[in-house]
């Protein structure tokens, strides 16, 4: 009679542990359908090392150019303010100097006849309104003037090249918010000082 239940009993229990045995299987076997990363990979352009030397190459050919390559229109105004500026005294200091020239050359040929001995009406004067160590110096003075104005000007055509090669460099720095420096202050606990420096974080 006990044995009519105990064999049924068994059976039974066996059954039940093939059964939860077949559904953890099954669980495992299960892949989810679709996998969602919760992060936003940012695909950089490449940096291609040519680009420097082609704004400065612009920029030597025609002042203006390298910015225009870099997308930095807004200095292209400033450029032909500053190089324009520089031609200008040049050209007027230039035209100063040729009219001193000329008057002092005809001093010395002899002539009384140069822009100095008139007034401004126009009448003839017996002495001139400046002298020939007048001319000698003002000759001097706005040659002086011309020169600087060409080394100025030449310095701003300059400056303008260098301007478009190091934005070109600094428009491929790597700014990612992964990679940082900062300062810190740290106290060193053996003898109480404080130990400053600088960290470099990389976040991966």
């Amino acid at each position: 009679m006990l044995n009519k239940f105990l064999i049924p009993s068994i059976c039974s229990l066996l059954s039940c542990f093939s059964l939860i045995a077949q559904e953890n299987d099954s669980k495992k076997k299960q892949l989810p359908e679709e996998v969602v990363v919760d992060s936003i990979i940012e695909i950089r352009e490449p940096i291609n090392p040519l680009t420097p030397a082609k704004a400065a190459f612009y920029s030597a050919i025609l002042p203006g150019l390298g910015q225009a390559y870099n997308k930095k229109y807004w200095k292209i105004p400033i450029v032909y303010g500053a190089i324009g500026t520089g031609v200008y005294f040049y050209i007027s200091n230039n035209k100063e100097y040729n009219r001193f020239r000329d008057a002092y050359k005809s001093r010395l040929a002899g002539f009384t006849n140069d822009e100095f001995y008139f007034d401004a009406e126009g009448n003839q004067l017996t002495n001139p309104r400046v002298t020939t160590e007048g001319l000698e110096r003002a000759q001097k003075f706005y040659r002086r003037n011309k020169e600087i104005s060409l080394l100025v000007t030449i310095g701003l055509y300059a400056l303008n090249i260098i301007d478009a090669n190091v934005d070109a460099h600094l428009l491929q720095y790597n700014v990612d918010e992964n990679l940082s420096l900062a300062p810190h202050y740290k106290i060193n606990e053996f003898d109480a000082s404080g130990n400053v420096g600088l960290t470099l974080n990389f976040k991966f």
